[in-house]
């Protein structure tokens, strides 16, 4: 079940009503409810991995449980230890098994030994990734003594399982988001209101710009070979718009449908094409993400405390394991080398840490200087993009040297004349809706938020069925 589905457009109202009007007396009759909403939104994906969500939950319950009551440190260590393995150990195999079957076979066919690797046939289990850190994150913070163990078994199934987060995040914190499921929510129609809000504007990211530019993306990469350098750099920036709408859409609207039920979940991404070097990138663009492997693998492993040559090795180590993160490929892994090797020089020369506050909120873009770092942020962001959309790494180089050796810079067109109409307005609707993102801190009531909601709603209809036949757009040669 999508977000932007309509199966989803008749399951939220309904939990919505309950939530509300039915299951309103306790905190844990709410609870309860979003949990078996929780489970059956989980097994529309496929119901036999709830099994496994289920499991991965009583693991870290239990094993939390353990490490709070364990008077030895080699008792804590147990528990704490077989938390970490089984929950990587499940992620492993599903996730990466046959990637690395694969890769260790094709390397011993290289020196000349024919090796047929044992696969898996399995499908990757949903949001696995995304559950697997929820309890991973809770376990640690015990042994660590952050937090306390959690003994309501509903709070803490919910904490795990909680629907808006399963599919695409945010990464939530057992430190933030229990003390809110903890809580009797009363209906804050404001509250709603706001949340309304933001799963529509999250829309508009999906629909009408991800699923647009995925279509042209998809294109154009698929048939890099013939295309000049024009239209593969357009190919580019395309995928860094869809991507970015995939991602910060699926965030909006989970903050927004938690709005719905009184709870606030953390920002994921805070205008990050508007960053003016890769760190400030990093902290803006999918925010619980880079923040967990902050806290739980780069301070862990000496963060910035040792010398220069722990800082760089701590920085690669965690740019390679979050593009490893994102998919079982190679291409994800020299995605996240090349950004490795972006930070560098902002490492070395430390000035990492220059740009903190958001040049959106204050909104100057009158120094040219700004501007250039905004603009040779995103070129560098887009050359990385291309080896996460790439196939393979080979695909990713090629597209890159007939960027640079075709130069031809004349249009090919899509559908005719449609191509350079739809380009503009994909950058029209990225800084319309970024701008609507920085106002909406305002109080959301007059004519003019209601004509913004009118049309972005007409925007997601008008794109929702204009997707139904446009993948069947092609070049034309």
């Amino acid at each position: 079940m999508f977000f932007n589905s309509l199966a989803f457009a008749v399951f939220l109202p309904i939990v919505f009503f309950l939530y509300w009007f039915v299951f309103n007396k306790t905190k844990s009759t709410q609870n309860a409810l979003l949990i078996v909403a929780s489970y059956y939104f989980y097994s529309c994906w496929d119901w036999r991995f709830l099994f496994l969500l289920v499991f991965s939950t009583f693991l870290d319950y239990f094993t939390g449980i353990q490490i709070e009551k364990s008077n030895s440190d080699k008792n804590r260590k147990f528990w704490f230890w077989l938390s970490i393995i089984v929950n990587l150990g499940f992620l492993g195999i599903f996730k990466y098994y046959n990637f690395f079957a694969s890769s260790f076979a094709e390397l011993f066919n290289s020196f000349g030994l024919k090796v047929s690797p044992f696969l898996l046939n399995v499908i990757l289990p949903v949001g696995i990734s995304f559950y697997t850190f929820h309890g991973l994150s809770y376990v640690i913070d015990i042994y660590y003594k952050r937090i306390k163990a959690e003994y309501n078994f509903i709070d803490y199934s919910l904490f795990v399982s909680y629907f808006p987060l399963l599919v695409a995040g945010p990464i939530e914190r057992a430190t933030h988001l229990l003390p809110e499921l903890k809580e009797k929510r009363e209906f804050d129609f404001e509250k709603a209101k706001e949340g309304v809000y933001q799963i529509v504007w999250g829309l508009v990211k999906k629909i009408v710009i991800a699923d647009t530019c995925a279509v042209y993306a998809n294109a154009i990469f698929d048939h890099y070979t013939s295309m000049n350098s024009f239209s593969l750099i357009l190919g580019a920036v395309y995928f860094a718009f869809q991507i970015y709408g995939d991602f910060s859409g699926y965030s909006d609207i989970a903050l927004g449908v938690s709005k719905l039920f009184g709870l606030d979940l953390l920002r994921n991404f805070n205008y990050p094409y508007f960053s003016r070097d890769i760190a400030e990138f990093w902290r803006r663009w999918h925010i619980s993400l880079s923040s967990w492997f902050r806290d739980y693998l780069y301070i862990p492993l000496g963060g910035s405390k040792g010398g220069l040559l722990m800082k760089i090795r701590n920085t690669f180590i965690i740019f390679i394991v979050s593009g490893f993160w994102h998919g079982a490929n190679w291409t994800y892994i020299v995605w996240g080398f090349i950004n490795a090797i972006y930070f560098l020089p902002l490492l070395l020369s430390n000035s990492n840490r220059n740009n903190i506050d958001s040049i959106v909120l204050k909104w100057n873009l009158d120094s040219v200087k700004v501007l250039f770092s905004i603009l040779t942020t995103f070129l560098l962001t887009c050359v990385a993009w291309i080896f996460f959309r790439a196939k393979t790494i080979t695909d990713a180089v090629l597209y890159l040297k007939r960027i640079v050796t075709n130069k031809d810079f004349a249009f090919q067109y899509l559908d005719n004349e449609r191509y350079n109409y739809e380009l503009l307005l994909m950058v029209g609707v990225f800084v319309l809706v970024e701008w609507n993102n920085k106002t909406k801190v305002e109080p959301i009531s007059g004519k003019r938020s209601m004509l913004k909601m009118v049309l972005a709603i007409l925007a997601i209809i008008a794109f929702g069925t204009y997707s139904d036949y446009k993948e069947f757009i092609y070049f034309q040669f």
